[in-house]
């Protein structure tokens, strides 16, 4: 195989699965890890990929790189329903409880369902209503009418590109609260940089959340494995379970069983 077609499958590998080692290319394509870093080089140069350590990625996983709501709201929707149905499961159906939805694309799928089961369970028989605690607009206005639901907002400074509430008036209202569950997104789960934003003001908000709760859950697709974004807000550690809709890579696996956390594929 000649070098120009070994890049070109280089590259493609890399915009599929989001990141790939230097040893797992050099065992694929039967070639030493040096010629692999040759490879990474040539590519990089030509703006194909980013080199990292160990590897490379995408180059849209630069640590600062967001999208807005509405651009999340159309990608990788298929996963995220899936994602978002095994995370409803987790809550229950007829009883009193609470739950904090985090911003993101996810966890407005979620809301979503929420609201539907709550239209279907219209006149039911629960024992109770579910408080919602939320800090995002396009999630409060899902779950403004829904049966069932006590919804309860965050105020703050409303953040245009993720259309939440953030700032410390958001974080001290956070604080102040003890939810059953915490239903939070990331841009990046790493297996030694832990869940990461690239934001500074989202991952205040995001870590006050995690600390609140008595059980956190992450939910993420898969695209945001192995990544790293520019602020940490939990080591893993720290979070109870992740549900996304792949097998995580060997040393992110590793890792998160080493942090005794549940990893849940949907």
């Amino acid at each position: 195989m000649f070098a120009e077609e070994r890049q070109q499958l280089i590259s493609e590998l890399v915009a599929e699965r989001g990141r790939v080692s230097v040893t797992e290319l050099a065992d694929r394509f039967s070639i030493t890890t040096e010629t692999v870093r040759r490879d990474l080089a040539a590519l990089e140069s030509a703006g194909s990929l980013r080199r990292v350590h160990g590897g490379a990625v995408p180059l849209d996983r630069l640590s600062t790189r967001e999208e807005s709501v509405g651009e999340r709201s159309v990608q990788r929707q298929d996963e995220k329903l899936r994602i978002a149905q095994a995370a409803l499961a987790l809550i229950p159906e007829n009883g009193a409880g609470s739950i904090l939805l985090d911003a993101g694309s996810t966890t407005e799928t979620l809301a979503g369902l929420l609201s539907q089961r709550g239209a279907a369970q219209r006149g039911g028989n629960g024992n109770g209503e579910l408080v919602v605690i939320t800090h995002a607009i396009p999630i409060a206005a899902k779950l403004s009418s829904t049966p069932g639901v006590a919804l309860q907002i965050l105020g703050g400074r409303v953040r245009g590109l993720t259309q939440a509430a953030v700032g410390q008036s958001t974080v001290d209202s956070a604080h102040r609260l003890r939810p059953d569950i915490a239903f939070v997104g990331a841009n990046g789960i790493h297996a030694s940089f832990g869940f990461s934003t690239p934001d500074p003001e989202e991952a205040a908000v995001k870590a006050a959340f995690v600390t609140s709760a008595r059980r956190v859950v992450v939910v993420a697709d898969s695209s945001k494995l192995d990544a790293e974004t520019l602020v940490q807000f939990a080591a893993l550690k720290d979070v109870d379970t992740v549900i996304t809709d792949r097998e995580p890579s060997e040393e992110l696996s590793a890792a998160l069983a080493e942090a005794g956390v549940d990893v849940v594929l949907a």
